[in-house]
């Protein structure tokens, strides 16, 4: 190799002065020159060079952060909170366009039948995608992030409740969207299964601890559907709403959101014991 970079050029460099085209040819050079790479090192001050190894260091090092956590810094959510949500299972593309899916579908059912009759499908399975959300963002069954979450230094009720907020806030902005086009329902669909859902969300939640993170869902979701066969055998075929989205029983489930809120707030501290369990 003929050509070497000057020292005056080299002194330039290390101070940040070196303008280009210069500066690029300087760079393609060192990278294939040890005896300029060393002519750099004694011309450059020690302390500013260490420096700049340190800040290459740390931002090679740094995780890459995603568009979720970016936006959600953005807007001012804490930066390792951000991290939290961002991580959180059922916020990936895989999930989101599997409840996607299941909304367009039952919303696709409600327009097959006739004008003006209850879409059931739709609010049956409604209410069942936060709770199965919330079941797949926690426990070591299921949340390949769990033994992350295990040693961070965060009370695991606080890391549960991060999480709860955002799957409910992700599958309840889908389900009003999915509401509107609901045949002449609209936004009163989402109204009847908000209560629902928050009832059985937070009573998977606080059977958690006791059953587990796979069955407490489990129960609780087939306890659903049996309560809206039970009702919809009741009803005899009649074009009336199910039990469930009257206003006896939207009362009924304000109340169980409430009894399981309180019970999930009692048994907070168990969620640190839970953490550390296999299941």
């Amino acid at each position: 190799m003929s050509w070497h970079v000057s020292e005056e050029d080299l002194r330039a460099y290390a101070r940040g002065e070196l303008k280009a085209p210069v500066l690029w040819s300087a760079d393609a050079h060192l990278t294939s020159c040890a005896r300029c790479r060393g002519a750099l090192a004694e011309v450059s001050d020690p302390v500013v060079l260490d420096a700049g190894w340190d800040r290459l260091d740390a931002e090679l090092d740094a995780p890459r952060t995603g568009l979720l956590e970016r936006l959600l810094v953005r807007i001012g959510v804490a930066g390792h909170t951000a991290r939290l949500l961002a991580a959180t299972p059922v916020l990936r593309r895989s999930w989101l366009g599997a409840v996607v899916a299941v909304l367009l579908l039952s919303v696709a059912a409600g327009h097959s039948v006739r004008g003006g009759e209850f879409p059931t499908l739709f609010l049956a399975l409604a209410p069942l995608l936060p709770l199965a959300g919330v079941a797949l963002s926690y426990g070591p069954a299921l949340d390949p992030t769990y033994e992350m979450a295990v040693v961070a230094p965060m009370h695991g009720f606080r890391l549960l409740m991060i999480r709860t907020v955002a799957v409910l806030a992700v599958v309840l902005g889908l389900n009003g969207l999915a509401t509107l086009a609901l045949p002449a329902y609209g936004l009163r669909g989402l109204a009847w299964l908000l209560l629902p859902a928050l009832a059985l969300t937070a009573t998977g939640l606080a059977l958690t601890p006791r059953l587990g993170p796979v069955l407490a869902p489990s129960l609780v979701g087939g306890a659903w559907v049996g309560l809206l066969l039970t009702a919809d055998a009741l009803r005899a075929g009649a074009d009336v709403p199910l039990a469930p989205f009257t206003a006896a029983g939207q009362g009924v489930a304000a109340l169980v959101a409430a009894l399981a809120a309180g019970l999930l707030f009692l048994l907070r501290d168990r969620f640190d014991l839970f953490q550390g369990r296999a299941v």
